[in-house]
């Protein structure tokens, strides 16, 4: 296979540092480990289709087949498949390495490919044809409107980039469910963010990797590059940290600040139960809510679900239940204690499942079983969010449960962060918003619920597919109304 003009050559897939690694965890094949497979076979092998027999006895799926260089004695074929993982590519190569009659020339991961000078590149959006335009767009008639923003600031939101960037900083130390990889290895991730960014809401988002954990060197630099920016999103960052790092810039800065790994979380989260109890018909007043992980996404989710109404939510950490009679919680544990666990529940988490109407879990993989699921009440809600493997396994939590989401594609109500966070600063920027308030989160989790309408609503279906068509539009309007508009 060519490489790209002016980029490296495609990469072995036994060469990549993820072979063995098993990062997607998934049993089923992905387009995450979608390949292209070089082979040189011969016509009568070609022919026989023993080729894609051969890959799909193998376990992959074909999703194309190019003939690349036909000769009389010797066909040289692409074929793009998808594969569960590094090991299932290994077998797949090794399957038709085993056919009489074809060659494996290289297998090329099309993950890797996709990344090749990175995700994200800079168009200038006006003219630069002649010296006329050249005067406007730099000197001398810049300088025009460098005086007017300096004598009157707030104009940098309409006559600069301010007006529509974002930045995405992260220390890479909370990466997926990749953890403390560090900044650079954080890079694909927040270009993708980015890029999200742009496709669902033109709102352009730049990746900011910064090569600290330390707090206040983390404060410091944001404060420092915010005035070329109309948001801030903060992206895993790690607990405790995230929170005093997100409180602090509230407070210097005056454009808004968001952990989408708390808020966006949240907001999603509040959205999709919205709509479970349309199919369930519990007032909200009511739920029991069980909850595992008290990290970042945890605080904010049971923090967003009290203010929607939810009175009785237990969490739990890898300690057991949060509750005021516990000495080892951190000061933003020892916050829950005061709004969280009415019961005084003190119990396991298995234990305290009994009777639940609601799961919630933002941890660990196969904590609870569906044994555990079938102890909760009869019309139980099951959000098993972990990455990859979710804490109870999916299918069996839908044999007792009545509705199931989980933070995964492959089944059904995936609760995606991109439903929110590119919507949600939409509607900051078009705001000129100042600050992010809680009237906004609850705005967001209210419209993206109301995208699904009730022709459409069901079991497997409580939140809107990430390619809505008019999701981040509905998103950005809630929020704009919900912040106020400030236009100069």
């Amino acid at each position: 296979m060519s490489p790209p003009p002016g980029g490296p050559e495609p990469r072995n897939v036994a060469d990549s540092p993820v072979v063995g690694s098993n990062v997607a965890g998934m049993a089923s094949t992905s387009p995450g480990y979608s390949i292209i497979i070089r082979a040189h076979v011969s016509p009568a092998v070609h022919a026989s289709g023993a080729v894609v027999s051969a890959i799909a006895r193998a376990g992959a799926v074909v999703t194309a087949l190019d003939m690349v260089d036909p000769t009389p004695g010797r066909v040289t074929l692409d074929i793009s498949c998808d594969a569960r993982d590094s090991e299932h590519v290994n077998s797949v190569r090794a399957a038709l390495d085993a056919l009489d009659g074809c060659e494996v020339d290289k297998v090329s991961d099309r993950t890797f490919l996709t990344h090749i000078g990175g995700k994200l590149e800079v168009h200038v959006k006006v003219p630069l044809r002649n010296r006329d335009d050249l005067a406007r767009a730099y000197t001398p008639g810049v300088a025009r409107v460098c005086m007017a923003i300096y004598n009157n600031p707030e104009t940098v939101r309409n006559l600069t980039i301010k007006r529509n960037t974002v930045a995405v900083v992260t220390d890479g130390t909370a990466v997926l469910g990749l953890g403390d990889i560090g900044p650079m290895a954080a890079m694909p991730v927040m270009e993708g963010k980015a890029a999200l960014f742009k496709k669902f809401a033109d709102v352009d988002a730049w990746p900011i990797c910064l090569d600290t954990t330390d707090v206040d060197e983390i404060v410091r630099t944001v404060q420092l590059i915010a005035p070329g920016f109309g948001g801030i999103n903060l992206e895993d960052i790690a607990a405790p940290r995230c929170f005093e790092v997100e409180a602090r810039l509230r407070e210097l800065l005056d454009i808004p600040v968001f952990h989408d790994d708390q808020h966006g979380t949240a907001i999603v989260v509040t959205a999709a139960l919205k709509n479970a109890l349309r199919i369930t018909g519990q007032p909200i007043e009511t739920l029991k809510v069980v909850m595992v992980g008290a990290g970042a996404a945890g605080h904010a989710v049971a923090h967003l679900l009290h203010l929607s109404g939810v009175r009785d939510i237990t969490m739990f950490d890898s300690k057991g239940a949060i509750h005021a009679g516990r000495t080892d919680l951190d000061p933003f544990k020892q916050q829950l204690t005061t709004w969280t666990n009415p019961r005084g529940l003190t119990g396991s988490l298995k234990d305290s499942i009994a009777g639940a109407d609601m799961f919630v879990g933002l941890s660990a993989p196969n904590l609870l079983n569906g044994d555990d699921i079938a102890k909760m009440s009869d019309k139980a809600i099951v959000f098993a969010l972990a990455n990859p493997d979710p804490e109870v396994d999916p299918i069996e939590a839908a044999k007792h449960a009545k509705v199931v989401a989980t933070g995964r594609s492959d089944y059904p109500n995936q609760i995606n962060n991109v439903l929110a966070f590119p919507g949600i600063f939409r509607g900051l920027l078009d705001a000129h918003a100042h600050k992010i308030t809680d009237d906004a989160l609850l705005a967001a989790a209210d419209a993206i619920a109301g995208c699904v309408s009730d022709n459409e609503l069901s079991a497997v279906y409580i939140v809107p597919s990430v390619f809505h068509h008019d999701i981040g539009q509905r998103v950005a309007a809630a929020v704009k109304n919900a912040v106020g508009v400030t236009r100069i």
